[in-house]
């Protein structure tokens, strides 16, 4: 599996290895011991299927508060999205950024959305079936979400009037929305200053 930082670091975009053959083709699509082999050791306890059956359909953009922070692991089984991670930790670095990615039944690709990051995607064909895991139960009390439009993100998304749910059509900007909140990870060094 080839594993690539998108320009978010945290995201990450994964391309298994897919063996073809005339019958069609076979792949891992996750696989726990290989993951933790490259660092990715995520409790992954759900998986989530939805099926949007008109191209231009929106869905986000979506996160929930702690406890119940969730770290998606996206793809698509049947059709194609363009799917998109928020950065929305505020004091990161990288407050208020975004990445997208076209995935799709032909590519194989999946993202990786980490806890404290929206996620959103926008259905290119009809029929489109998308899977991902969480590592979190969906808890209605957490759940947030962010105008897939707000100005203040520029998302490049490519259509301009989505099909959206009444719920995804009535969050809030960013400004107004409530946030995880992102702390550094404290410095490694001994009592010398020198790091360890």
């Amino acid at each position: 599996m080839k594993v690539s930082q998108t320009k978010l670091p945290e995201v990450l975009l994964l391309e298994p290895n897919v063996f073809e053959d005339e019958r069609g083709f076979f792949m891992e699509s996750y696989h726990a011991y290989k993951w933790e082999e490259l660092g990715l050791d995520y409790p992954f306890m759900q998986d989530n299927h939805s099926l949007s059956v008109c191209a231009g359909t929106l869905r986000g953009l979506h996160y929930q508060l702690d406890p119940y922070a969730q770290t998606k692991l996206v793809r698509v089984a049947v059709g194609a999205v363009y799917d998109v991670a928020v950065d929305i930790r505020e004091g990161s670095s990288t407050f208020g950024q975004w990445v997208g990615a076209i995935l799709s039944a032909s590519n194989h690709r999946q993202l990786l959305v980490p806890k404290g990051f929206a996620h959103g995607f926008c259905t290119l064909v009809p029929n489109t079936e998308v899977l991902y895991k969480v590592d979190a139960p969906y808890h209605a009390a957490s759940d947030r979400g962010i105008a897939w439009n707000d100005p203040a993100l520029h998302i490049d998304w490519p259509v301009s009037k989505p099909i959206l749910s009444e719920k995804d059509a009535k969050h809030p900007m960013l400004e107004d929305a409530e946030l995880p909140t992102w702390k550094a990870a404290p410095n490694s060094c001994n009592k010398d200053g020198a790091a360890e």
